[in-house]
């Protein structure tokens, strides 16, 4: 956590972290608090404040979006189309809702270059297509998703679909207000900008109708039960407001992250980027090792004091090979030899420096 998120979480949990549905004067600060929280969200997510349903994080925000439209559905609902490279909050509850509703889904593959295929979209869109789930930024491969171009086609082609995006990722790098404003649903999660694990909020426009999928007391306008976690849902405020201000070093982490790429481009071979750079947000590099397995090496790098993944950080742990890359028509071998590189607003450029001196280490040591 961003330490202005620290201490508001502090702050409240010690002042004013009463039940906010009460009446007596603790709650009154509690409830005082968390609309103050909300109106923070929402100037910075482009909406409302009574658009912003607070969540337990972007898992719950992308099941209430795919469950919650589903539900609300008179009658029976009509197919649901996703990217097959969705984060799998989004891409299994999807699968899960298709087969409890009995509806098609249709998951639409990636270009090589880790965007949607937006002719495939097209093709994959019918009048009776009720959901369309794109992220806005992949959580693997850092592509940022034409959201704009996407939104067209659902309304020229599926006019009563809901388009949902999972903007998790974007938050450090993107102004999501603009960029993820063609969706009719957002979701955020508090802990990708420096806010409290445990957090997040689903943006849910206009007169959207969507069905709980937590029962309890209708707190959420009835979208969602469950007491308001007042402490978290003001941190969150916080940690959002200092990523709006953060961002200004955006283009400070892109030649950070550029140095990083190209120092190991350069000592390393058999190394190829999975995407342009181009297409991505700053903070992202993904590589392709080749003769290494991704597992080894994250286990070297470790020791190496260089923190790494190879595919989702919010994977279960399986040695699975990436699902986006395989969708990017990426064969096997590259998906078990991938790294992935992350950087954020604070790295500096002696982390840069380690990463520089642990990779080639590492990939000379598994080789040998």
């Amino acid at each position: 956590m961003v330490p202005d998120a620290v201490e508001a979480w502090l702050e409240v949990a010690g002042a004013a972290d009463g039940n906010p549905t009460g009446m007596h004067a603790e709650a009154r600060r509690a409830r005082r608090r968390l609309d103050d929280a909300r109106d923070v969200l929402a100037a910075h997510l482009g909406a409302r404040p009574g658009e912003v349903v607070l969540t337990s994080g972007g898992t719950e925000s992308d099941n209430l979006a795919v469950f919650g439209v589903l539900g609300a559905r008179s009658g029976q609902p009509g197919p649901v189309v996703c990217t097959a490279f969705e984060h799998h909050a989004v891409l299994r509850a999807c699968r899960r809702a298709s087969e409890l509703h009995g509806v098609e889904l249709r998951e639409v593959p990636a270009t090589t270059e880790g965007t949607i295929d937006l002719d495939a979209l097209a093709a994959a869109l019918t009048r009776d297509v009720s959901l369309v789930s794109v992220m806005l930024v992949n959580n693997e491969v850092g592509t940022v998703q034409p959201l704009a171009e996407v939104a067209e086609l659902v309304r020229r082609r599926a006019p009563s679909a809901r388009l949902h995006t999972d903007a998790v990722q974007a938050v450090p790098w993107l102004d999501v207000a603009t960029a993820a404003a063609p969706a009719d649903l957002v979701s955020v999660s508090a802990h990708k900008f420096g806010g409290p694990v445990g957090a997040g909020a689903l943006v849910v426009r206009g007169d959207l109708a969507l069905a709980p999928i937590l029962h309890g007391g209708g707190q959420e306008r009835r979208r969602r039960s469950g007491t308001p976690a007042v402490a978290a849902a003001w941190s969150t405020a916080v940690a959002l407001e200092a990523a709006a201000t953060s961002r200004r070093v955006v283009p400070a982490v892109a030649r950070r992250r550029d140095r990083l790429v190209d120092g190991v481009l350069a000592t390393v071979q058999g190394v190829t980027e999975t995407v342009p750079r181009s297409a991505t947000v700053a903070g992202f590099a993904h590589l392709v090792v080749k003769g290494v397995e991704s597992e080894a090496l994250l286990v070297v790098l470790d020791e190496l004091g260089v923190a790494a993944s190879a595919g989702s950080s919010c994977a279960s742990g399986a040695a699975e090979p990436s699902h986006v890359l395989l969708a990017m028509g990426r064969p096997a071998s590259d998906a078990g030899s991938a790294l992935r590189l992350t950087l954020s607003p604070t790295t500096t450029d002696a982390e840069v420096d380690l990463a520089l001196a642990a990779v080639p280490e590492a990939v000379r040591r598994l080789r040998d």
